[in-house]
């Protein structure tokens, strides 16, 4: 939960930002009103829960401005894309639709809108990383680390996508933008292009602002110039379409208070206009494409996020916030005629096909109040209050049956946390979440295809639940005005993917009650770090560990259906970010990420073999050349080095081998005025390359995909 963070920002890179949008910069105005809106603003959709100091947060955090989000949007395909790019810890993206396989500091982090979950960790279909378009996100907070300010879910780190605010002025303001992507030989299917538009105004104490959103992303082309094999299952975000809608509405009765509802409507759905051709692993032939159609519905997300949010400054001697959220998640899968489908009840066994479609209903509401020198004393407090309500199943859409039965999952959880600055130079944090939870399991049949008899099961129903505290602590030590050393603990838990266990059942006679373990996959965070700020530039250095003793590893099938293994798990790794301004019109800044991953085979409570590439991410380096000569031009070159590893068991033996890789892209900006030109190019040097999960998360050879090869991005972006 809340204690110390070692304040990080992500260094803005190209261009001034978009004027017409407000950043959390202006909060430096001189007008009382001015500031208290931009306080309340912030405080409304942080992913801290309004506290005031970097101090009082449980871990690193980094702050992604305005400035290197639309930097990135010519460089990466998707927010996933740009997370990795720029966090070290974050492993490089599958460049699908789903996020299975990728995770954070060696675990799934937890992604947010607006403060809003958009994880499904009860059924996690990896889809939750591709629920908005990245043209209303104005800020991105990153928190490293398991934490539990936010509840269910953040084992590795949150990722609260921060949506555009309203404008300053009474002015009407809009900004527009057209898109075109293609790779390198100009194929005709890999040409992609995206239209955005954006308006907001304030009205004296109201404001609105709106948005619409619609993208085609062309066929991607590898570094060989072959087209990149389209994962038919999983889903796929090349020859894809996208619209998005988004609209906000705020009212400040006084200065002190802000009401705003914010709305945003995602769809995300594949053309099916390509199939995929299975690769050769043993041969080095990765998989590729075809024109075809793959039977059943094209995989889609469909994710509806609502917020209702109440922010008041000074109530009862402190701060108040409140927010009611609703987010509908929908994402179906490609279909197949699995063994897992088969039921000789419905069709001859190996000639049914059938599709899954994952579906969430999640209602919430979030509590906070803070105040500081309670009663006189040096104490800050913040107390809260979390609901939680969600309902999940998974469902075959041509059969009518259920794979994962609806499931109703209920959740509170009251929190404190204090603070003291107990002298000049020491400041103390710490507190505690108690989280109350049941499920709700009604009784359900299994599938026939879980049984090689295909006898279909009667399970019967439940409702376990469990409490657990999480708590932190931490201290921080300014040994002088530009050198801070740190250290923390703190907890965060997720669920164990319930819907992956409900589905898997196999035994007659089960009951839900006794053989569901609900216990949740409890992490704990120790991190030690320091920070120094230097007339040329910056540096940041931070240790970390992070244990669970009953974690949660993905383990595939025959099928590729990956199933659930609950085992202890031990993570470390150590993170640096250097910056430095040589000169005027440059910037440098490096940062390196070391990972190391383990689990316990035998369940003596000793970990000894690594952790795969579905777990755990490759040690990465990652340098960046900023470069400003002044007037209207500016650029950018960045590199992304993923070095070796080999993964070995209990006993020693090689269970999977990556073999690393080096991106470099580049990026010019020309500033016109009221326009902007952007050209990017993503892997600069067309390097032909298997993807991380490719190589070592998977041994299939229908999984062996190739890496995107040389691709141009060019935006024009209009503010009137």
């Amino acid at each position: 939960m809340f204690t110390r963070t070692m304040r990080t920002a992500v260094a803005l890179a190209v261009g001034g930002a978009l004027g017409a949008f407000a950043t959390s910069s202006e909060a430096q105005s001189e007008d009382p009103a001015e500031r208290a809106r931009s306080e309340l603003e912030q405080i409304i959709v942080s992913a801290t829960r309004g506290i005031e100091s970097d101090k009082a947060i449980a871990n690193k955090v980094t702050r992604i401005e305005l400035e290197e989000i639309e930097i990135q949007q010519a460089l990466a395909t998707s927010p996933t894309d740009m997370l990795s790019n720029l966090l070290p810890s974050y492993s490089p993206t599958r460049q699908k639709l789903t996020g299975l396989g990728e995770s954070f500091r060696g675990r799934r982090p937890l992604y947010l809108i607006d403060g809003v979950p958009q994880s499904n960790p009860l059924r996690d279909g990896s889809r939750d990383g591709f629920t908005t378009d990245m043209g209303v996100i104005e800020k991105v907070e990153v928190i490293h680390g398991a934490n539990a300010i936010q509840g269910l879910g953040a084992t590795g780190g949150i990722v609260n996508f921060i949506t555009v605010s309203p404008p300053r002025s009474g002015e009407l303001e809009q900004r527009a933008e057209i898109g075109l992507t293609t790779d390198d030989g100009f194929h005709g299917d890999g040409f992609g292009w995206r239209t955005h538009y954006l308006a907001g105004q304030r009205f004296g104490r109201f404001d609105a602002t709106g948005s619409v959103t619609f993208e085609k992303r062309g066929l991607g082309y590898d570094g060989d110039g072959n087209p990149v094999g389209i994962d038919e299952t999983q889903g796929d975000i090349a020859d894809s379409g996208t619209w998005n809608f988004f609209g906000k509405l705020g009212f400040e009765p006084t200065d002190n208070q802000r009401i705003q509802l914010m709305v945003n409507k995602f769809n995300l759905q594949m053309d099916n206009d390509f199939v995929s051709v299975p690769g050769n692993r043993a041969a080095g032939i990765p998989v590729t494409s075809v024109p075809g159609q793959t039977p059943g519905e094209p995989a889609e997300n469909d994710v509806l996020t609502m917020t209702l949010n109440y922010a008041h400054l000074d109530l009862w001697g402190g701060r108040f916030t409140s927010q009611a959220f609703l987010q509908d998640f929908s994402s179906n899968f490609g279909g197949g005629d699995f063994a897992i489908f088969q039921d000789p009840a419905i069709a001859p066994v190996g000639t049914l096909f059938d599709q899954s479609e994952n579906n969430s209903t999640k209602f919430g509401i979030r509590l906070t109040q803070s105040w500081k020198g309670v009663f006189g004393s040096p104490f800050d407090a913040i107390v809260g209050l979390d609901y939680l309500r969600d309902k999940t199943f998974q469902s075959l859409i041509f059969t009518g049956r259920n794979w994962v039965p609806v499931t109703r999952y209920n959740n509170y959880a009251p929190f404190i946390q204090l603070d003291v600055d107990a002298g000049d130079w020491l400041h103390l944090t710490g507190g505690g979440r108690w989280e109350i939870a049941e499920l709700d399991v009604p009784s359900y049949t299994t599938l026939a295809g879980n049984r090689p008899d295909f006898m279909v099961l009667v399970v019967d129903g439940g409702k376990p639940d469990f409490s657990e505290g999480l708590f932190n602590f931490g201290a921080v030590v300014d040994a002088t005005e530009a050198f801070t050393v740190y250290g923390t603990y703190s907890q965060g838990f997720t669920m164990p993917d319930v819907g992956r266990v409900l589905r898997g059942v196999t035994q007659p006679g089960t009951d839900v009650d006794d053989f569901l373990d609900l216990e949740p996959v409890v992490t704990d965070n120790f991190e030690i770090g320091a920070e120094l700020d230097a007339q040329w530039g910056s540096l940041q250095l931070a240790w970390f560990e992070s244990s669970t003793d009953l974690g949660v590893r993905l383990v595939p099938n025959a099928d590729g259906i990956f199933e659930v293994s609950r085992e202890k798990t031990e993570i470390t790794g150590w993170e640096i970010r250097a910056t430095a301004q040589p000169t005027e019109w440059l910037g440098v800044s490096l940062a390196y990420a070391n990972l190391d991953g383990e689990f316990d085979t035998d369940g003596d409570g000793s970990v000894d073999a690594d952790l795969g590439a579905v777990d755990i991410g490759p040690d990465r380096l990652n340098l960046v050349f900023d470069v400003r000569p002044g007037g209207r031009w500016s650029g950018r070159l960045q590199a992304f080095t993923y070095r070796d590893r080999t993964f070995r068991n209990a006993a020693g033996a090689t269970t999977a081998e990556f073999d690393g890789y080096t991106l470099v892209d580049a990026l010019l900006v020309a500033d016109l005025d009221t326009w902007r030109l952007t050209f990017g190019v993503s892997n600069l040097l067309d390097e032909q390359y298997i993807t991380y999960f490719g190589q070592a998360g998977t041994d299939r050879d229908d999984r062996y995909f190739p890496g995107r090869g040389r691709t141009f991005t060019a935006r024009v972006n209009f503010e009137f």
